[in-house]
């Protein structure tokens, strides 16, 4: 068998390997997994904020969840409060 054949086979193994996976987490666990800061409770727990709620803080504005232009989902945070 030629190489590149055996490199291209290997990719769509272990990319098989990542969505099967992927699939059984969700079966599991019944839900998507939350990696978003706003929405998951164990990082908020620890204190993990976005970085444009730090950088809000550190500038002495105001954090994400009080400005009128953030959701609260930092996904939708806007240092230059543009849309």
């Amino acid at each position: 068998m030629p190489n590149w054949l055996i490199v291209i086979l290997c990719a769509i193994a272990a990319v098989a390997f990542f969505a099967v996976g992927l699939s059984l987490t969700l079966m599991i666990k019944g839900h998507h997994i939350e990696s978003e800061i706003s929405t998951n409770k164990n990082m908020q727990k620890l204190g993990i904020k976005c970085a444009v709620q730090e950088t809000r803080e550190d500038m002495a504005s105001e954090s994400c969840e009080e400005d009128s232009l953030c959701t609260g989902n930092c996904a939708g945070c806007d240092i230059d409060h543009s849309k």
